[in-house]
């Protein structure tokens, strides 16, 4: 256990951005939380390539839509290591329907997206603010989506779930920042990867090739963001100025120019 190091916390931490995130963090020099929520094989290999570099990792299990384990894994996050400086709120779900297809739109389906990308990142910053207040510089950075700010995403449940975010990331750091705690967020458009791959593309080949040059024709950059460039993203507000909060980073590569 180590009360010297800074400690994150990184929801949705086993794969795609919330794995790149923790490793970019523990190459920093943190400890690290990864935290799953079925995919414990995949969050226990991200704790191995952090501890085989050196670092300090925790894989812990939790399903951030329940108040109840938002809590115990920041209990266990300060059990293990003492401390806890950074949340990084990056866990996220979705499920694909037509805007059109209202009645596709289920109250299951509601409550799921609302629970995991809003609901979650609240529970999870209020478990945290008590710890983070302590630390000298508190960070809550949330992974959030061009589909808040647009009228196009995955579902009509998404796009709201993720505007929503983008207003609990304001005023969150509105309340937080007397505590010294700084909230910002991220917000990727298309995210090049395994999830896109298999969701967007529907695991093929051809036809997610296809859906990336839309994307591109699109773009000023001509440039689909990886993980990794939102991990450097979601890192910069870590590592940047102390006096930046409240805000949210588009990261699309001009596509909503």
């Amino acid at each position: 256990m180590s009360a010297l190091l800074k400690t994150a916390v990184v929801t949705g931490g086993s794969s795609g951005v919330g794995a790149a995130t923790a490793l970019r963090l523990a190459r920093m020099g943190m400890n690290v939380v990864v935290n799953y929520c079925s995919s414990k094989e995949a969050a226990e290999s991200v704790v191995r390539d952090i501890k085989q570099s050196g670092g300090r990792a925790l894989a812990v299990r939790g399903d951030v839509s329940q108040e109840s384990d938002c809590n115990q894994l920041v209990a266990q996050a300060i059990a293990h290591f003492g401390r806890l400086d950074v949340l990084v709120n990056n866990a996220g779900t979705t499920t694909f329907i037509p805007h059109e297809d209202l009645d596709a739109l289920t109250e299951e389906i509601w409550q799921r997206t609302v629970g995991v990308n809003l609901m979650g990142p609240f529970f999870m910053a209020r478990a945290a603010a008590p710890h983070l207040k302590q630390s000298t510089e508190g960070i809550i950075v949330m992974t959030s989506s061009i589909a808040g700010l647009t009228s196009s995403g995955s579902s009509i449940a998404y796009c709201a779930s993720k505007a929503g975010l983008n207003s609990l990331t304001r005023t969150l750091a509105k309340s937080l920042g007397k505590d010294g705690i700084r909230v910002n967020a991220v917000l990727p458009g298309l995210i090049d990867g395994d999830w896109a791959y298999n969701t967007w593309g529907g695991g093929d080949e051809a036809q997610y090739h296809h859906l990336k040059q839309q994307f591109l024709q699109q773009t000023p950059l001509s440039h689909v963001v990886t993980p990794d460039d939102v991990a450097d993203a979601i890192v910069s507000f870590v590592t940047g100025s102390k006096y930046v909060t409240g805000q949210l980073l588009t990261l699309d590569g001009g596509f909503t120019l």
